[in-house]
């Protein structure tokens, strides 16, 4: 018993049972014993090395882990994209947005980690045990709210979910043209849709520890080749920078903007796979911090050097010279579209386990067979909307919106209406903030500017340009802004 301990966690009552070693092995992830608890039994089985190398690459609960998460989650296939978002609202206005969506992006992610606290710690004073049961945020929202807000909140989780994962096969399709055009990029979809497919052997978030960890490598090296390859190019002869021209275009680019720091719909999920998950807090704002470091340069490089070009060309990729230095970041990117596709698909994986019932089953081969039907309408919708671009900001103004902005703002304000709820949460205000009311002050500023803004003109522009592209291509277009071929 000397090497088990159950420890306190000061927060509340929240309670966690953690090895003294520090790898948890029945705590923080309910998927560590439910989902990775098979092989980590075998690990120690095997002895010390086995657990070792399991430890070192499987089982990842830490702060960097969470870190590590949600940076490569969140830039992902949207660093090719936000060139062409400059076009089409101007340098100055892109990086403004990126900076105010950023910090937006990173506060309600804060909120969403506070709600996740809250409802934890008190279903832990009622001894509900979370070893076999991986927490989601349809069901945090059910366990403070009702079933009413669980069922709008499971509405636009899984739908924006689906169409994340519909964007990275999209965006795994129209990487690899620009090295292997042997094939059209719908055929090439057929074959990353079957690739992306094996995610559902991954079974918990718990387990992407050196696949998110590669993953920022990926796209580190990705924004810094567009950066540096860009400046090396130089500007196209007549190159313009017309850009805000239209506002259908302008709200079309912001709502891209909103869509690239809105990567925090698995939150739930990534905090729930943490060893200690009171430790969240700022870890999506370092994330954020970071990510703009990658951001920025990029889509500031690339638009400067082809200015409106970007208009018809949403993929950055498609404008730059080939070199192998390309040729390895478009490989680089396919690997973390396929970590992206895992980190989207993960979610709607647990919640057609429970569905089904096989969610807290042992066996990770029954959990993949089961989890087969969910990739087929992702496969299926990636085929008959291949717009390259314009789907992030459609997706960004009518899903993200409310998934990661307005629904997490308004359930805090209703979670801590109370008196009594705000007189024993467990996570106070931030210092400095203005106490209750100045939270409330915050979120009811993120609810209206998203709602108006996001949803409001940019759900108008983004709809009105994802038309355009129907009736300009076609559903199920075999080549989406593919070039003529000679």
């Amino acid at each position: 018993m000397a090497s088990e301990k159950v420890e306190t966690i000061v927060a509340g009552n929240y309670m966690e049972m953690e090895r003294a070693g520090g790898v948890g092995e029945a705590g923080g992830d309910g998927g560590d014993h439910q989902a990775g608890g098979t092989a980590s039994a075998s690990a120690s089985r095997r002895g010390g090395g086995g657990k070792a190398l399991s430890s070192l690459f499987w089982h990842g609960g830490s702060v960097y882990d969470a870190w590590f998460s949600c940076a490569s989650n969140q830039v992902a296939q949207v660093l090719l994209t936000l060139p062409y978002s400059f076009s089409q609202l101007g340098m100055a206005s892109g990086i403004a947005f990126q900076l105010f969506y950023g910090l937006m992006g990173s506060w309600t992610a804060y909120l969403i980690s506070v709600l996740y606290v809250e409802y934890r710690t008190r279903k832990e004073r009622e001894k509900v045990d979370f070893r076999n049961h991986v927490i989601q945020w349809f069901e945090v929202l059910d366990g403070l709210l009702g079933k009413h807000w669980r069922n709008m909140g499971l509405f636009f989780n899984c739908t924006f979910l689906l169409f994340g994962s519909v964007i990275q096969l999209i965006a795994c399709a129209s990487n690899i043209y620009y090295i292997n055009d042997k094939y059209d990029k719908r055929t090439w979809t057929y074959i990353f849709g079957a690739c992306c497919a094996t995610t559902v052997f991954i079974p918990s978030f718990h387990n992407y520890r050196i696949w998110s960890f590669l993953g920022l490598l990926m796209t580190t090296y990705t924004a810094w080749y567009l950066t540096i390859a860009a400046i090396a190019h130089g500007q196209v002869e007549g190159v313009t920078h017309s850009g805000p021209s239209k506002m259908v275009l302008y709200f079309t680019g912001a709502t891209n903007i909103l869509y690239t720091f809105g990567g925090h719909a698995v939150t739930v999920e990534i905090m729930h796979a943490m060893w200690k998950p009171q430790k969240f807090k700022l870890i999506y704002l370092v994330a954020t911090l970071y990510v703009l470091t990658l951001t920025l340069p990029s889509a500031s490089a690339v638009y400067w050097a082809f200015g409106d070009a970007l208009l018809d060309h949403s993929n950055a990729f498609s404008l730059l010279p080939r070199s192998g230095f390309r040729d390895a970041a478009v490989v680089l990117m396919l690997v973390h579209q396929f970590i992206t596709f895992g980190f989207a698909c993960t979610p709607l994986y647990f919640m057609w386990e429970k569905l089904v019932g096989v969610h807290e089953a042992r066996s990770v081969a029954l959990r993949a067979a089961a989890r087969l039907p969910v990739v087929l309408p992702i496969w299926f919708l990636a085929i008959i909307f291949p717009f390259f671009g314009p789907i992030n900001s459609t997706v960004g103004s009518l899903l993200v919106s409310f998934t990661v902005y307005i629904i997490p703002a308004l359930a805090h304000m209703a979670t801590f209406a109370p008196a009594a709820a705000r007189e024993n949460a467990v996570e106070r205000p931030p210092r400095g903030l203005g106490g209750w009311a100045g939270m409330y002050t915050a979120n009811c500023f993120v609810v209206a500017w998203v709602l108006v803004v996001g949803f409001g003109f940019g759900g108008w522009a983004s709809t009105v340009n994802f038309v355009r592209q129907v009736d300009t291509f076609g559903l199920f277009t075999k080549c989406y802004q593919c070039p003529p071929k000679h």
